[in-house]
């Protein structure tokens, strides 16, 4: 099923691409993705955030060779390349991941305020209040998505100046020696990376609705880029501020960064970063939930709406079934698990059977 043709009025421009893959990659894990990095490869670990971020870029390469030359999303190039049947398992497949990736970003922010700000509410009340806003969100189009995933990075921004208070107390030493860790080990932790950098298959839905799309591709390339210096500024400054026993049973280390900020005015900042932070995690399930309704739209007789209805339902029935945190981790496997192997495995091959059809065309 081609696409079909979107009138200028529903399309963004290419620059916009920037804010809705960074927008997609900085979620929540980044509040404490460092203490399961560092299991692997201990201070060494932001060599794994450079050599995973790099592997996105390749992949992101990928993605545009295939949907500049085909110059349609993943739905229709699906099936073309594997028939109706076969094209369209793929792409419930890709709509289960995508929902997938909201309820992990959901659950786990949900987590955060229930662990640090209102341990006594139940968490449904939350799931439920963050679910309609994001809703109400994509009722309105995908030109209001991205201009909430363009405010989420620029809302993101100021947070960054906080690293300033736990670097006065740097200890740089907690750095060295570089390069103890074996090449393995640096590699184990690149995988585990993975995680922190999903979502920018986002672009293979919403590509149709990006103006003149082949000249969005330089700045995926930089939303990566700054995505890596985003992580790298981070396990730095958790790295030279912790030592390694500490990180290891730190789960929260950014929240608990935050705890030492000192300002005149705020006593808890904690409390303010938390709830900005909301900003950066809405922009992740409104994206999400509007890429698995279009997907479920574009391959059946569903309306976009009436699919947004049934992803959202779906999403907080399995989150409210998430009560502990084990649970939590396994979704955290899950995700990385799917997103490692659509990364390294079925984008590379998507690519293949791109070019072999072409040559046989």
């Amino acid at each position: 099923m081609n696409a079909p043709s979107l009138p200028e009025n529903k399309q963004v421009s290419p620059f916009f691409v920037f804010y809705l893959i960074h927008s997609q990659q900085i979620g929540v894990a980044v509040l404490g993705f460092e203490r399961y990095v560092a299991k692997s490869a201990g201070h060494d670990a932001w060599i794994s955030v450079i050599l995973s971020g790099l592997s996105i870029i390749g992949v992101m390469w990928l993605c545009y060779r295939i949907l500049t030359k085909e110059g349609n999303d993943i739905i229709s190039i699906h099936q073309r390349l594997f028939g109706k049947y076969a094209g369209n398992i793929l792409n419930t497949a890709f709509a289960a991941y995508t929902s997938l990736l909201v309820l992990l970003n959901l659950r786990t922010y949900v987590e955060v305020i229930q662990v640090w700000m209102f341990p006594e509410t139940y968490h449904w009340v939350f799931l439920f209040l963050i679910l309609l806003l994001a809703y109400s969100f994509v009722t309105n189009g995908f030109r209001v998505v991205t201009g909430i995933c363009f405010l989420s990075v620029i809302y993101s921004i100021p947070l960054l100046f906080v690293k300033y208070f736990p670097l006065k107390e740097a200890h740089i030493g907690n750095l060295l020696p570089v390069f103890s860790h074996s090449f393995p080990e640096i590699l184990e932790a690149s995988k585990t990376m993975t995680l922190n950098y999903l979502g920018y298959e986002s672009i293979l839905i919403f590509y149709p609705f990006i103006k003149n799309g082949p000249r969005s591709e330089k700045w995926a390339y930089y939303s990566i880029l700054v995505t890596i210096g985003v992580y790298l500024l981070t396990i730095f400054t958790s790295f030279v501020y912790f030592d390694q026993d500490q990180l290891r049973t730190t789960i929260w280390s950014t929240l608990t960064l935050w705890k030492i900020v000192d300002l005149v005015i705020i006593e808890r900042f904690e409390y303010i970063g938390i709830a900005a932070w909301l900003f950066v995690v809405i922009s992740n399930i409104t994206l999400g939930l509007w890429a698995a309704s279009r997907a479920l739209n574009r391959f059946t007789s569903l309306t976009q709406r009436f699919s947004l209805r049934g992803v959202a339902l779906l999403i907080f029935v399995l989150s409210i079934m998430i009560t502990e945190r084990p649970q939590i981790d396994q979704l955290n496997f899950y995700a990385n698990t799917a997103g490692f192997y659509i990364a390294y495995v079925y984008i590379p091959f998507l690519y293949v059977c791109h070019l072999l059809i072409k040559r046989r065309c």
